[in-house]
């Protein structure tokens, strides 16, 4: 009888100390990856800091900031990135930009940089930056669709980062409603003739592909995905296995629950892969070669799930985001030809 007695005993402390441990792995795990904090430099934006958030008006500041440069966007996706040096103002701070605002469904005060075509135009993108990254550092991307392809841009900071409020990352899952209302806010200031281009990148790229299961206006004619996962299940599993060489189970459910307590959503329900399913915008996916932060598998997954029009661009010798960097002529000419098939004049 004891001994049954000492089983029980021992289990429940095994129990508990299981219970204990998946609770400080969930603790440890949100606050590290998915919470605001202050201190990030990509949860803050110390550049346009005398932008009121209740202002719509251009803006040209010509002030000093932490900047990510393109070589090191791998590493702001993957945790290891730390800006030690002031740089110049991005070129999207060059530009008279209109400093634009929403109001999310659950009341956050999220914004945005608006960069009008110099010459009159219905066409616009709408650019998703990453995960550890800013609207401002898109900059490159708005370039090329504002000089070279005559674009307007709008540039949103995803909820909890840069100018935007929000204190956690939803890794593009609470995100794609917010999308829509940039999306209606496009249409609003640009016309309802508005023909809308949503091209994202990493989690953008997530972002962007998780907006496309949602019912789109007409105004939204073509998405770019680049570089963006099947899932946040998916991509979470496979960074705690080629990081830390940890099992995704009881791991991840626990942290998923956390977050659901937390921030309201969970990993399970944060799928790019079922989006993409019921997609009905022409799509067009890129993805690096030699990408192992998001596995070029997803990519593959992900074209074959769209039933869309769709064309699959996979980068040589680019690892993971670096596609546009890697061979900027062939990345412009792709995404130039591929939106120009869906774009009235």
């Amino acid at each position: 009888m004891m001994t049954v007695k000492r089983i029980a005993i021992k289990l429940a402390i095994i129990t508990a100390l299981i219970f204990l441990s998946l609770a400080s792995f969930s603790f440890y795990f949100y606050h590290m990856v998915i919470e605001r904090k202050p201190n990030d430099p990509w949860s803050q934006n110390t550049r346009l800091t005398s932008i009121s958030m209740e202002s719509n008006e251009v803006q040209t500041f010509p002030v000093m900031a932490m900047a990510i440069s393109p070589a090191s966007t791998e590493l702001a996706d993957s945790g290891d990135f730390s800006p030690t040096e002031q740089t110049p103002p991005s070129w999207v701070e060059s530009q008279p930009y209109e400093f634009w605002t929403v109001t999310s469904e659950d009341g956050l005060r999220l914004a945005g940089y608006y960069i009008p075509a110099r010459i009159p135009t219905t066409r616009t993108v709408i650019i998703a930056h990453g995960y550890r990254s800013q609207a401002l550092e898109m900059g490159e991307f708005a370039k090329f669709y504002s000089e070279k392809l005559g674009y307007n841009v709008l540039l949103p900071d995803a909820r909890g980062y840069g100018t935007s409020e929000g204190d956690f990352i939803g890794f593009g899952w609470p995100d794609r409603k917010d999308y829509l209302l940039w999306i209606q806010e496009t249409t609003e200031k640009v016309g309802p003739d508005a023909q809308i281009t949503l091209h994202g990148l990493s989690m953008g790229g997530a972002t962007v592909m998780m907006v496309s299961g949602e019912s789109l206006p007409e105004q939204v004619k073509v998405i770019v995905e680049d570089s963006g996962y099947t899932s946040v299940q998916d991509e979470l599993a496979h960074q705690l296995k080629r990081m830390y060489n940890l099992p995704a189970f009881p791991l991840l459910p626990a942290v998923s629950l956390f977050t659901d307590i937390k921030a309201g959503y969970n990993f399970s329900e944060a799928s790019s892969l079922r989006q993409v399913e019921k997609n009905q915008t022409p799509m067009l996916f890129i993805h690096g070669a030699l990408d192992d932060f998001v596995p070029v598998e997803m990519a593959l997954q992900l074209y074959e799930a769209c039933q869309a029009e769709k064309k699959l661009y996979l980068a040589e010798n680019a690892v993971h985001g670096m596609a546009f960097y890697t061979d900027r002529p062939a990345y412009e000419a792709i995404v130039e030809d591929f939106i120009g098939l869906f774009m009235g004049h």
